[in-house]
């Protein structure tokens, strides 16, 4: 029978006890890392546990046992510190050797080159020994360039060896899936890196220059007498540069003829000269504003010519002496143009720097042009308010076919939300059976809106509660097409306030409504203030609303509602 060591009883089931002594119930780890490398953690030999076999124990191990059992016979031996191992992917982050070099690529079927010279950059990561080959990017090329090879191991010969740092140099051939590389120079990190590794390089070579380019490039051009003029750099200097005229079509010579403003646009890259009518809303015209397409004008053409109709007449560059130039478009004079009159009597601010830089001696002299007015008929008239709806709403009837809501003050609905202005008033009747009926006024802030509640009375036989919804009151006396509806500046205690043939008169209001009045007294009169301060009992002294009886009584008497 096996006996437990750790608490002398015998091994049986029911005989095994929790070790109480035990303080570490941590779960033990299994790995630890040497060097950078994850190597099994053997656990210590406890109390009841088997040692270690030799056969379980690591070379590295039983080297150090062997060097401490040589010590007792030799003596301790002085042995230097191992050096930390780091692995490639941290040493070599991020160091790149660069190299510059050139291909040749044949052309097929071209008589005039053989070949083109595509310069490549040559890209080394030392982390994984991986390479990529970059073109630069040449606008306008043509030819898809960029990353020509993306970045991997490149392979070295047929039997799987790859390309390594020891194997670059410069001037050497570089042969990647049947393309030749030839390495011309490199940078300098590139350099200091292999001369530091002890790999002495070549001298850089030149890039040979690309013959293509080479027959493409233009020498200098030297003149000895004045030349023809240069189209290509007025196409690079005058593109998209163009001179606007505001100008007027003057036929009133015609039968129903008028003057219509145009504008006259010079396109400086071609020379050539466009009209274009400006149209007015419901005109009634056609909408084709091109009154003249865009194309150079002939100013001069040959004698033998002019016998023969100008609107059949096809004119060739031959037969033209002269065509239209900025020199010919002076504002504030009359130009033909086409057999039709046009009077330049503007133009924009680039058209005026063109010419004070230009054609200094020439005076721009505009002229103020009344326009004549194309209403044929009066203004329609917003027709006379009817009463129904609010004013707002009934004038979007006449503004457009579908009326849209009336705009609202968004701030003041913001910052006024919630407030409200409170006052009690009586009704002013000569009937003896509105004697004692009370009401409550209750103005808001956010939309100048009035509602009026009416104060339950016993043994009255008026049925209390809501008097009035929400709505703004005009004043009396007041057009309907202007109304004037009431404020905060109206309500003074003791006034009397018509409302739709109602009088009532203002007997108290709330603390609330003084303290509001007084932070914006420079837009009130002094008389609105001064009934409310002695109505109140408040003299330069600000009150919480929520102490006031009066306030408590009107809140009451809303909330019974």
């Amino acid at each position: 029978m096996s006996i437990n060591t750790g608490h002398g009883l015998p091994f049986l089931p029911g005989n095994t006890f929790r070790d109480v002594t035990k303080s570490a119930h941590h779960r033990p780890q299994t790995l630890s890392y040497k060097n950078g490398y994850a190597l099994p953690h053997r656990p210590k030999v406890g109390i009841g546990q088997a040692p270690l076999l030799s056969s379980e124990l690591t070379q590295s191990e039983i080297n150090q046992f062997s060097n401490q059992t040589s010590a007792l016979t030799y003596g301790t031996t002085h042995y230097s510190p191992a050096l930390d191992f780091i692995p490639a992917h941290v040493a070599y982050d991020k160091k790149v050797l660069r190299f510059y070099g050139y291909f040749q690529q044949e052309v097929l079927h071209s008589p005039l080159e053989g070949y083109r010279v595509r310069p490549v950059v040559l890209y080394y990561y030392l982390e994984d020994d991986s390479m990529c080959i970059m073109e630069p990017v040449v606008e306008n090329s043509g030819i898809p360039q960029g990353k020509l090879i993306k970045r991997q191991r490149l392979p070295k010969n047929d039997r799987g060896d790859h390309y390594h740092w020891k194997d670059l140099n410069v001037g050497m051939d570089l042969v990647v899936y049947g393309t030749v590389y030839r390495v011309t120079h490199c940078d300098s990190y590139t350099q200091d890196f292999m001369e530091s590794e002890g790999l002495v390089l070549s001298d850089p070579e030149p890039t040979p220059v690309d013959p293509y380019i080479q027959r493409r490039t233009q020498a200098g051009r030297s003149y000895i007498t004045p030349s023809v003029f240069d189209r290509l750099k007025q196409f690079l200097t005058m593109d998209r540069k163009v001179l606007r005229f505001f100008a007027l079509w003057d036929h009133t010579d015609t039968l129903y003829g008028e003057a219509r403003p145009v504008t006259i646009q010079y396109y400086l890259v071609d020379d050539s000269v466009e009209i274009r009518e400006v149209h007015e809303p419901n005109s009634g015209r056609d909408p084709f504003p091109v009154l003249l397409r865009r194309q150079r004008l002939p100013k001069n053409i040959k004698p033998a010519c002019k016998p023969f109709p100008s609107c059949v007449l096809e004119v060739s560059p031959q037969e033209v002496h002269q065509y239209y130039s900025p020199k010919d478009f002076q504002v504030g004079e009359t130009l033909q143009l086409m057999g039709r009159r046009f009077l330049l009597y503007d133009c924009d601010e680039f058209t005026k720097t063109y010419y004070q830089k230009n054609h200094p001696d020439l005076e721009l002299k505009p002229k103020p042009v009344v326009k004549k007015s194309t209403e044929l008929h009066d203004r329609h008239e917003v027709p006379p308010y009817n009463g129904f709806g609010s004013l707002e709403d009934s004038l979007q009837n006449c503004l457009s076919l579908i009326p849209e809501p009336p705009k609202k003050d968004l701030m003041k609905m913001l910052e006024n939300d919630h407030k409200v202005l409170r006052y009690a008033a009586r009704m002013d009747s000569q009937n003896p059976q509105d004697e004692g009926r009370c009401f409550i006024f209750s103005y808001f802030l956010s939309s100048d809106m009035i509602s009026i509640f009416e104060k339950s009375t016993r043994n009255s036989g008026i049925i209390s509660g809501q008097f009035l919804e929400k709505t703004r009151i005009p004043k009396p006396g007041c057009t309907v097409d202007k109304p004037e509806f009431y404020g905060p500046a109206d309500f003074a205690i003791g006034d009397t306030v018509e409302v739709f043939r109602h009088r009532f008169v203002l007997t108290d209001a709330d603390h609330y409504v003084l303290k509001y009045l007084e932070s914006i007294s420079d837009e009130l009169p002094s008389r609105t203030l001064n009934s409310l301060r002695q109505r109140l009992g408040v003299v330069d002294q600000e009150v919480d609303p929520h102490t006031d009886p009066q306030s408590e009584d009107i809140e009451r008497a809303e909330a019974s509602s």
